[in-house]
């Protein structure tokens, strides 16, 4: 049995980071022309839920940092097991098949949404690649494990970093307005 290289374990955090990176650098903008495009589209949609949908570079780096965490012990995980760990290869599977949801989100929406150029370019093949690798160094993969949590517990992560972003920023922008009162 082979042993599983640093790259393999570590290399998810890496790829998650050059992913993300192009999502902090896209999202703050590509949700104000969402926005825009519902009010001028839906114009009965009530403006709280418009400003909802509207993500500040805060949000999107609190979010995307919370992510980074999982991420992080997800390969800290693999890291230690040799890539047996099972957070570790959920967290992989999660990976590589949250790409369909932003290449669909593209293809529906007819138009560039976060994460649409690296999810094909960076994302999916380090998810392939990495699995390969486990496979070629003896490493049970726990495919059938691990994809059916992985295909609901990566949405909901990113779901409740999203939430927690939301709920950080709106907080620190309220004491702002309270601190501007005094």
């Amino acid at each position: 049995m082979a042993a599983v290289s640093r790259s393999v374990t570590w290399g998810l955090l890496a790829a998650w980071a050059v992913h993300d990176l192009e999502e902090l650098l896209t999202m703050p903008a590509a949700s104000r022309r969402a926005a825009a495009g519902l009010r001028a589209r839906h114009p009965r949609i009530p403006e709280r839920v418009l400003r909802a949908v509207e993500i500040s570079p805060a949000h999107a780096a609190v979010a995307i940092g919370m992510m980074g965490g999982v991420m992080a012990a997800a390969s800290f995980a693999g890291a230690r097991s040799g890539g047996r760990s099972a957070f570790y290869q959920t967290a992989l599977a999660g990976f590589g098949w949250h790409t369909v949801t932003h290449l669909a989100q593209s293809a529906v929406l007819r138009t560039y949404t976060p994460g649409a150029v690296t999810a094909p370019l960076v994302a999916a093949p380090f998810a392939i690649w990495a699995q390969r690798r486990l496979k070629a160094a003896g490493v049970p993969l726990r495919t059938n494990d691990s994809l059916g949590p992985a295909l609901w517990l990566f949405p909901a992560t990113a779901a409740a970093c999203h939430l927690t972003g939301h709920l950080v920023t709106r907080r620190l922008r309220a004491s702002r307005q309270t601190a501007g009162r005094s």
